[in-house]
């Protein structure tokens, strides 16, 4: 070999070493290279351990009845999540056999199946099969997904390409973190199908109306095949898309063994039925009215310090995954809410055939009530949707102007005003004088008046007021609540209309309690809450003669009275200086008939006819309301609650003795729990206990009672209550009491019965007191609210599946009763020409009460 020839092998052997070590070199740089990037995207905003361990889901609370059905939830996201024992086992073999065929294998990567895309890729032959398994695709769903708005190609590839890395480093943490089990749990748990369906059983109760055990295979298959793509696999949308999808799921797990060749024949022509289909919403289910003040309670509730997290923040109902267990028994509250929507029906049609050819907002008004109704108009056209839609668009901007440099937030009486005012000086300084603003608004309204957006906002508001009329007076299609089989009807009216015709329909507060424990079992706030949210269980209304069951309560409980105590139905008259009542006028309030039939009645027969005159002559006899407030004070109904307007809700005055206080059914109804429970109140609540996800106890609800009256007293105004009850009852297994109201121009009914095991207290009537009967027929307690609780009795004793005791009976004291209530031999006496020949009825009294002693 020549000696060139040896510098050339040289110079091949330097420069292969050169190239070797450049190769060597490059290797180990792009190896720190690669365990940089790693290191850098496990620094980076990757979730941690801790957070794997308990990844942020938001779970849906879950509310529960007495008996642990499910009945209601508070969600952001309707997810309640299903462990691995729980789930359907089609449906984890159709997951794994379709998305991640060795999943039980690999560690979070499946590296065959990943070299099988990339070959097929670089062949050009197809990915052949997806690469993600299913622990990559949870990880996935941990992530929200890159925006590449605004992106260019490379920034689109290298931000593609950083999320896949971070998914699989995610993807062997959750591996290390969990069983495999839990992470199918956890991706079945977390997905999405749509429709608000967040979880697997969400997806088969919407889809299918059923819980996702009961699915079957095909069933089950429809919602595994989805999880490739919800929007293109949507079994609503594109049903011959979905079912070829299926076909590809069954086939899999035909060829995974799972089904025989015999059985995926079958399965795969079986049409798709999405027959039960149906979105949810919080709106919907038993109890609306409940779960409504339910959520206003919990809220309230967990505001408290003691019952927070134990790092310090609150629990939020709708995205914690509580799990709240109720008194409610939803078998009676369904039963309560049919029976309802047939009764106020028929008190609806009879409503309309009143007022046929009669207008309420007019009828058998004067002038200054014309006005009061028309205003009652106006604001349910400002507290309209349209109306708030279309004040925005008008005015929302310059409004938030003046807000931001007056000061101040302009209603539409504050532009009316301040259009006065430029039309007609002093009228700024006349409210100011009338105390109807203060300084500072008088102030605020002439700096706007001189302000540039003045004239824009007058402007716009003229134009706005046309717009309105224009809008509220024009026919257009719409739906309206109507007692059908869907509650609501399609039409035409105009807005304006569709108002009038709504608040025409009568209300009803319905509330069902065991007196034995206070536990609300039904709750009804309203005949249907898409329609009308506001709950009248908790409104406050004139409670009439139920109120009087109170009076005659604390004249037998204070004075030993007997029930066939003698009362001439007369008019009586509680005078300034008569015992405590620190009246300034004479005060003799009528029948409510306004007659007076001159006879002697026994208390029982006062009670049950709802004699003014009887209630009022008890009154008298106590000689202060006091004593009355004292008792309602230990029933439950607190005497010292004030008015907005300051004043006591049950003022210390001698006319509380007709009814003329404003309570809520739930103060009636929960009142009357003391006469069922052998005079021991009991206070109503609906929360048995409260869990957290992991079933830690956070709350629990126990009955809270007091002895209200003695166990004698009681059982007395019981029997009074079983008479006064009225007709109805022959055929009830049940002992039934009961007492109707009936207020001032009919414009309230009420009945509350009761029996042993439970209290049903029933107001109806109309949201404003123009919209109401205009007789004493239609118009009453016994015609308006009681056959009601006359047909739910009836249903109550005939159904199993509801928590009512129909052979329950009321407590009998054990010792000598002490006080008469076996009135027949006395009635004679009534019916003589004896009662005239006293010159007056205390001499008559005092006859009466030395005989039965």
């Amino acid at each position: 070999m020549s000696a060139k020839q040896k510098q050339v092998e040289t110079n091949k052997r330097g420069a292969f070493r050169k190239y070797v070590i450049f190769l060597w070199g490059a290797a180990f740089l792009a190896l720190i290279g690669i365990v940089t990037f790693f290191l850098m995207l496990a620094n980076s905003d990757l979730p941690d351990f801790k957070e794997l361990e308990n990844p942020e889901f938001e779970l849906a609370s879950v509310i529960y009845d007495n008996k642990g059905l499910e009945f209601g939830r508070f969600y952001t996201q309707n997810r309640v999540p299903v462990t691995f024992d729980d789930l359907n086992p089609y449906l984890v073999d159709a997951l794994v056999a379709t998305e991640d065929e060795r999943y039980y294998q690999h560690s979070g990567i499946d590296f065959q199946a990943l070299g099988r895309v990339v070959f097929g890729i670089l062949t050009l032959n197809g990915s052949k099969g997806g690469g993600s398994t299913i622990t990559q695709q949870l990880a996935k769903l941990l992530y929200d997904r890159p925006d590449f708005s605004g992106m260019n190609k490379f920034q689109r590839i290298w931000t593609l390409g950083v999320t896949k890395f971070k998914e699989w480093i995610t993807a062997v943490k959750l591996e290390k973190s969990y069983t495999k089990e839990e992470i199918v749990a956890m991706y079945l748990n977390k997905f999405s199908f749509n429709y608000g369906a967040y979880g697997i059983r969400a997806a088969s109760e919407i889809y299918f109306g059923k819980p996702q055990r009961d699915l079957k295979i095909e069933e089950s298959a429809t919602l595994v095949g989805m999880l490739k793509n919800p929007s293109l696999f949507n079994p609503v949308r594109r049903p011959d898309t979905v079912i070829y999808r299926r076909m590809i799921v069954l086939n899999q797990m035909r060829k995974a063994g799972q089904v025989t060749k015999a059985e995926y024949d079958s399965l795969r022509v079986l049409p798709l039925d999405m027959s039960r289909f149906k979105r949810v919403s919080h709106a919907e289910g038993p109890a609306p009215y409940f779960r409504a003040e339910l959520a206003k309670w919990l809220r309230g509730l967990f505001d408290r310090e003691e019952y927070r997290k134990p790092d310090g923040s609150k629990y939020n109902i709708y995205r914690d995954g509580l799990k709240i267990y109720t008194t409610i028994d939803v078998n009676m509250q369904n039963l309560a809410e049919e029976i309802m929507l047939k009764h106020m029906e028929t008190v609806q049609n009879r409503y309309w055939r009143v007022w046929r050819n009669r207008d309420p907002w007019t009828y058998d008004a004067d002038a200054a009530q014309r006005s009061i109704r028309k205003r009652g108009l106006q604001n349910l056209i400002r507290f309209s949707e349209r109306y708030i839609s279309m004040r925005e668009k008008y005015l929302g901007d310059l409004l938030i102007k003046v807000d931001e440099d007056k000061g101040i937030r302009l209603s539409d009486w504050d532009i009316q005003n301040l259009i006065e005012e430029e039309s007609k000086k002093g009228t700024i300084a006349r409210l100011r004088s009338e105390e109807v603003i203060s300084k500072d608004r008088a102030k605020k309204y002439s700096a706007i008046l001189k302000s540039k957006e003045w004239e824009a906002i007058k402007e716009n508001y003229l134009q706005f007021e046309i717009a309105v009329d224009e809008a509220f007076n024009k026919p257009v299609p719409m739906k309206v609540f109507a007692y059908n089989d869907r509650l609501e009807k399609d039409t035409v009216m105009t807005p304006m209309d569709s108002i009038r015709y709504h608040r025409q329909f009568l209300q009803t507060g319905i509330l069902a309690i065991d007196p034995r424990t206070g536990e609300i079992k039904t709750w009804v706030g309203g005949i249907n809450h898409k329609y009308f949210q506001y709950d009248h269980v908790q409104s406050s209304r004139q409670v009439g003669s139920t109120f009087k069951p109170f009076i005659y309560a604390t004249a037998i409980a204070l004075q030993g009275i007997s029930p066939c105590f003698p009362v001439k139905d007369e008019a009586y008259t509680i005078a300034p200086g008569d015992g405590s009542f620190g009246l300034l006028d004479p005060w003799t309030p009528q029948n409510a008939d306004g007659e007076y039939t001159g006879d002697v009645l026994t208390l029982y027969e006062g009670l049950k006819q709802s004699k003014n005159t009887v209630s009022v002559f008890l009154m008298q006899q106590l000689g202060n309301a006091n004593v009355v407030r004292g008792l309602i004070d230990n029933m439950g109904i607190d005497s010292s609650a004030k008015r907005p307007d300051g004043e006591y809700r049950v003022p210390n005055v001698p006319s509380i003795c007709l009814g003329s206080a404003d309570l809520k059914v739930m103060e009636m109804a929960g009142a009357y729990t003391t006469f069922a429970n052998d005079g021991v109140f009991s206070k109503p609540f609906f929360v048995a206990r409260i869990e957290d996800e992991n079933g830690r106890l956070l709350y629990r609800g126990f009955p809270e009672q007091r002895v209200a009256l003695p166990p004698k007293a009681n059982y007395v105004m019981v029997d009074m209550l079983k008479y006064a009850r009225g007709i109805g009852f022959s055929d009830n297994e049940s002992e039934v009491g009961g007492k109707t109201g009936t207020t001032n121009d009919y414009v309230d009914g009420w009945f509350i019965g009761v029996t042993p095991s439970l209290v049903v207290g029933t107001w109806v009537g109309g949201e404003d007191p123009w919209i109401r009967f205009l007789s004493l027929a239609n118009g009453q307690g016994s015609v308006m609210a009681k056959p009601f609780f006359i047909s739910f009795l009836d249903a109550l004793e005939k159904r199993k599946d509801v928590d009512y005791e129909p052979d329950a009976r009321f407590a009998i004291p054990e010792e000598d009763l002490d006080i008469e209530t076996d009135c027949d031999k006395y009635r004679g006496m009534f019916e003589t020409p004896d009662y005239d020949l006293f010159q007056d009825q205390d001499s008559f009294q005092d006859s009466f009460i030395e005989d039965i002693n």
